[in-house]
């Protein structure tokens, strides 16, 4: 039976908010990870770019920690700041840069103070921040890499033009800027050269990687050790091939991998490909799917944009499961063109990964190709059951791509049009919603929810705007429930 006293620890999903000695336990990197690490801890601005639990805060955080972990020898001095501030989505111009500096400047003070008892005192103006730092780095003699989590999202648009401007400001010899940004995003800016200015590095977990099995098979037995330790197994499968394939099946991302051990520890019987086939099924169902209307509270003027989201998905699920169960497809360019928007926030969402950017096509011309993740794939597949048959055809990666020409059934597809304002719906809800649910998996119990209404808590706005000196001024909550109340709000609100 899955071990409860887990429970918690499988509930943390973004890797900022782990605690210290959480984060090194739980996170394990290989010579892929270590590849994107070395580069994040050079010199040179860099945009790491990836879907939803990719692992860029992971990296981010890594990095800046192995800068700091030896800060007498060491040639950088590395601070991690995550984005995830309220003001910030609801500021721009002015506003926004304001926010964004006063949010730089605490925590540079806070890193010189602790770690080389330098005083840094500076005014929320770019310049300035450029004028410190520089200072900063010329006195403790070392480089300073400022890592921003966080910092760009799908429908998060208004305040980007003003980060890419304050990313570019800053970077120069003394200072390397790096930023976790997702697929989609577009708004640098005039003063931004997306291909002069930063060198953007893409997170792609792919299974033909060296490590690709061994990478996941390690995720899984220290997050579940106790299962990996006592569980049985089928004769035909070790634990080595089960998380080589649900890291294959969920297209290498982490955060969905963790979900999925964590639905197929939750059942009794032996692991085999019996428990394989409930275990994609119920991450389709669970997970993947509540996922899209999640997304659709958070990415503003794109919320129109979720029902041909849905349709575009379960078009090339279809197409994929009659051929044969194929896991890629190739979609010409001007159908990408035309469906750029809804396929980013699939790519986000985990449905689909971009593998190749431009590969020939039979019916001419020339496409992008994707990976699809095989839990939705399999709710397709005639009999919807997951045979020792189809098992060793996705294992083996025989089956062609489907190929979706320009007049194929995507071209079906209207997009509506696109509203010039919308406010982030997610804030709007009531704090109920925060309730544990598929929607929201990690959840405020009945209690606090009650607690926080008395108060005069009534949306999940009105809590993230309160602060944590007013919250635990409130009878029966403590530091503990705050934390709690924080972590949740981070995976509702943000990506």
């Amino acid at each position: 039976m899955f071990e409860e006293s887990n429970s918690y620890i499988n509930l943390i999903l973004a890797a900022e908010e782990f605690t210290v000695d959480e984060f090194e336990k739980y996170h394990h990197f290989f010579r892929y990870e270590e590849n994107i690490i070395r580069q994040l801890m050079a010199h040179g601005p860099i945009l790491l770019k990836g879907g939803r639990g990719t692992g860029k805060s992971a990296l981010l955080r890594e990095a800046a920690q192995r800068l700091n972990l030896n800060s007498t020898n060491s040639l950088a001095c590395g601070i991690y700041l995550s984005l995830r501030h309220i003001p910030l989505l609801r500021t721009t111009g002015n506003q926004y840069e304001n926010e964004l500096l006063k949010i730089l400047i605490d925590k540079i003070k806070k890193t010189a103070l602790e770690q080389y008892e330098y005083q840094f005192n500076c005014e929320p103006d770019v310049y300035e921040v450029h004028n410190c730092l520089y200072k900063f780095s010329e006195c403790i003699g070392k480089r300073i890499v400022l890592f921003f989590d966080d910092a760009a999202h799908i429908g998060r648009e208004a305040g980007l033009e003003e980060f890419f401007d304050i990313f570019r400001t800053l970077s120069s010899s003394n200072v390397s800027c790096k930023a976790a940004i997702y697929p989609g995003v577009t708004r640098f800016g005039n003063r931004f050269d997306i291909y002069n200015d930063a060198n953007v590095i893409e997170i792609s977990r792919r299974e033909d990687q060296e490590d690709f099995g061994e990478f996941f098979y390690k995720v899984m037995s220290t997050r579940f050790p106790n299962e990996v330790e006592n569980w049985k197994m089928s004769k035909e499968l070790s634990f080595r091939d089960i998380a080589e394939f649900l890291g294959q099946a969920v297209v290498g991302n982490v955060r969905s991998f963790v979900r999925a051990c964590t639905f197929m520890f939750e059942n009794e019987s032996s692991i085999g490909v019996q428990m394989l086939t409930e275990t994609f099924l119920r991450l389709s169902r669970d997970y993947y799917w509540p996922m899209i209307e999640e997304i659709q509270l958070k990415i503003g003027i794109y919320e129109v944009l979720i029902e041909p989201c849905e349709e575009l998905a379960k078009l090339i699920y279809q197409n994929c499961a009659v051929s044969k169960g194929a896991t890629s497809c190739i979609i010409h360019r001007t159908l990408v063109n035309n469906l750029s928007k809804p396929l980013e926030i699939l790519e986000y969402a985990g449905f689909i990964v971009r593998r190749d950017a431009s590969r020939g096509m039979k019916s001419g011309g020339r496409g992008t190709r994707y990976v699809i993740n095989l839990c939705n794939l399999l709710e397709e597949i005639p009999g919807t059951r997951l045979t020792k048959e189809l098992f060793e055809i996705w294992k083996s990666k025989t089956v062609e791509d489907v190929q979706f020409g320009q007049s194929s059934s995507l071209f079906s597809i209207v997009l509506p049009e696109l509203p010039e304002d919308k406010s982030l719906s997610i804030l709007e809800l009531p704090i109920e919603k925060l309730k544990k649910s598929n929607l929201f998996p990690y959840g405020i119990t009945d209690n606090k929810l009650d607690k926080l209404g008395y108060y005069g808590i009534e949306t999940v706005g009105d809590l993230a705007e309160t602060t944590n000196e007013q919250l635990l001024s409130l009878e029966g909550i403590g530091i503990k429930t705050v934390e709690r109340f924080r972590n949740v709000l981070g995976q509702a609100i943000w990506m």
